[in-house]
């Protein structure tokens, strides 16, 4: 059966998922940003509350485990030299797409994040990559999520749809299309995780029912999280196939992801949280060049 993407796109539906005894994890490469200038002065998402101060220390020890495990899973990490002033730039995840030597830098939504982009042109322009910004709203890899040769694209809050048109052709891929429509949610790394090439996990209520129905079409055997998993930002989470590095309030999704072959690895992420971040958003993932 096939679908049809927001951008037109004729695309054909996953197959039947892996067996739970496939899981097999890939050896990645992602690009971090140290928390050295994170703090919460401004509001632009329901979790940020500048009247509540920031534990930095406890904010950079979060972060650090969370780049100590991708470490030790045998992953390569790249860092990006944090700015000052730049409180939201350790959200790494939301500055750029990149596949291959291809880099489509982010234009943020919001004025208190634009100067990031400016950093992240620098980085991948230094290192020999094709790199150009996006020319309307487009939050990097906090809205456009990889699964196997598609771009899962939110929208709703922060990347404008016309970004999607602009991303398929830029690096060839197709784009498929899903609005968000719970603010708590406002990036889709926030209500959606791909797992590997053929598996998501996702809330549902985060999005409309077209973009629902989108989903069930495509991965017909997703992992399903529950509001309370949700709201522990259970989905914000990074899989290599097997290991899913996910924050540890999300007991039963956990428990899910165990039953479908995979091992989730729990991290606290509770200072970061109150940014609106959890581990996707601090993890770029540098991919491979498209289809592969």
């Amino acid at each position: 059966m096939e679908l049809i993407s927001e951008v037109g796109t004729s695309i054909a539906t996953a197959e039947a998922p892996y067996d739970a005894a496939t899981r097999r994890s890939t050896t990645r490469r992602y690009l971090m940003c140290p928390p050295t200038h994170f703090d919460v002065t401004y509001s632009i998402n329901p979790w940020m509350n500048p009247g509540k101060p920031v534990d930095q220390p406890i904010a950079l020890a979060q972060w650090q485990r969370i780049h100590d495990q991708l470490v030790e899973l045998g992953h390569t990490v790249d860092l990006i030299p944090p700015v000052p002033g730049l409180h939201d730039m350790v959200f790494a995840a939301n500055g750029a797409t990149v596949h291959g030597d291809r880099a489509l830098v982010a234009r943020f939504r919001h004025p208190e994040r634009d100067a990031e982009s400016a950093a992240y042109l620098d980085f991948f322009s230094s290192r020999g990559l094709q790199v150009r910004q996006a020319s309307s709203a487009n939050e990097g890899e906090g809205d456009y999520l990889t699964a196997g040769s598609w771009l899962l694209a939110g929208n709703g809050f922060r990347t404008d749809r016309r970004a999607h048109v602009e991303s398929e052709q830029y690096f060839g891929r197709p784009v498929i299309g899903l609005t968000l429509v719970d603010d708590r949610y406002y990036h889709l790394d926030t209500a959606l995780a791909a797992l590997d090439e053929q598996t998501v996990m996702y809330y549902p209520a985060a999005f409309t029912p077209g973009s629902q129905a989108i989903l069930r079409e495509l991965f017909p055997s997703a992992i399903i999280a529950s509001a309370e998993d949700a709201g522990a930002f259970g989905l914000n989470a990074v899989s290599d196939g097997r290991h899913v590095l996910m924050p540890t309030g999300a007991t039963h999704l956990a428990a899910k992801l165990r039953e479908a072959g995979f091992e989730p690895i729990g991290l606290d992420v509770s200072e970061l949280l109150r940014a609106g971040g959890g581990v996707k958003c601090c993890t770029l993932e540098l991919h491979g060049p498209a289809g592969g």
